[in-house]
């Protein structure tokens, strides 16, 4: 009996043979995945995608685009050290700011690390303009411009009118090589103990209310200098000798070898900072002006000033001392000569200023009793 071929065809599919649905192995190998990169709408997205990341990298900051913040604080700061004579004295605002100007420096460090850190290009920038304006008013100082000998060694010191030990600040005094020594703030209880201590080295001196002058050579033409620490109606109806106990300047001729030389002693008024006020110099101010008068009366081509100035000489209110007569460490000092306060001093308030003589060298002595360190400075004709 013959079979029916049908009847041996398997029940699966044949290969290579299409599925019910019509579509044979090879086509659905080749149809492509849902949301695979032929799918419809695939493109758009994918340039989409690029869009948002080309703006995200034009949004990211470089490094011009860093650090605005400190770029804008280094010019601000390159400003107040170029224009602080522009400051506005309101308040003492402007004299507070010279008295530690060289301070703002140390901004210049702080603000690179930090621009460093952040990588800003432009704040780097920015810092050359401070570095510049501080290296040209200061930079002169970091160098060690003295020299050793001179003619005359002079010597000021402010020994402060609470010092416990003045004898022992004297003996101290006496071992500085000065030939002519200034004291300033000298009480009447104080004032016997520098008087015994200092007469061997020095057989000349005087002492005119709380400010003397010792010396190896004669002494002539002494006289106070009135710093006007009294004035208007009640001021003037003073007696002389009453405002002598608080006299504060003096001015005598030195007798040197190579000529008379005109020595100025003074301590200026104090200043203050107080909350409502804000930095008080007005007595300061008043006496500068007074002794920038007594200077420029001077007929001496040769004169030399010594003090407590209660001020350094960036300050605006010396302006009429510093035209005529220049700093000694400025000239021939070494460092800053920082001489207050004596414990860890900031400013240089104690000066040796001079005209018509050459500073040879400056320099600061080590601290006493005092709260101000003695400054010393050898000069030559």
């Amino acid at each position: 009996m013959h079979r029916h071929a049908s009847s041996a065809r398997p029940s699966g599919l044949v290969p290579g043979a299409p599925d019910p649905e019509g579509e044979s192995p090879a086509a659905a190998t080749l149809r492509p995945e849902p949301g695979g990169a032929d799918h419809p709408g695939s493109g758009a997205r994918t340039w989409r995608t690029d869009i948002r990341r080309a703006i995200r990298r034009a949004a990211r900051p470089g490094p011009w685009k860093r650090g605005p913040i400190l770029a804008a604080l280094a010019l601000l700061l390159g400003l107040l050290l170029l224009l602080h004579a522009k400051i506005t004295d309101r308040a003492g605002l402007g004299s507070l700011v010279e008295t530690f100007l060289p301070w703002f420096g140390l901004f210049i460090p702080l603000l690179l690390a930090s621009a460093l850190w952040r990588r800003s290009a432009s704040a780097v920038l920015a810092l050359l303009l401070p570095a510049v304006v501080w290296t040209n008013l200061f930079g002169g100082l970091l160098n060690d411009k003295s020299h050793s000998g001179g003619d005359l060694t002079v010597v000021s010191h402010n020994v402060d009118a609470d010092n416990p030990d003045p004898t022992g600040t004297a003996r101290r005094l006496t071992v500085s090589s000065a030939d002519v020594l200034a004291l300033e703030e000298i009480t009447a209880q104080a004032r016997p103990f520098y008087e015994r201590e200092l007469a061997t080295a020095y057989p000349y001196h005087t002492v005119q209310g709380t400010v003397g002058l010792w010396s190896r050579l004669p002494l002539s033409d002494i006289r106070p200098v009135d710093l006007k620490m009294d004035y208007g109606p009640l001021g003037d109806t003073k007696p002389l000798d009453v405002k002598m106990t608080y006299n504060r300047a003096l001015r005598t001729t030195v007798a040197t070898r190579q000529g008379p030389l005109a020595v100025y002693v003074a301590h200026l008024g104090s200043v203050r900072v107080l909350p409502r006020t804000g930095f008080w110099t007005e007595s300061r101010d008043r006496g500068a002006k007074a002794l920038a008068q007594a200077l420029a009366a001077e007929q001496n081509e040769r004169v030399v000033l010594l003090g407590d100035l209660n001020g350094t000489t960036d300050d605006r209110a010396f302006d009429a001392i510093t035209s005529r007569l220049r700093s000694a460490q400025d000239a021939a000092g070494d460092g800053f000569g920082f001489s207050w306060p004596a414990k860890f001093p900031v400013a240089r308030i104690d000066q040796i200023l001079v005209r018509g003589v050459k500073p040879a060298g400056s320099w600061v002595l080590p601290a006493t009793g005092s709260d101000h360190r003695p400054v010393a400075s050898g000069i030559s004709w």
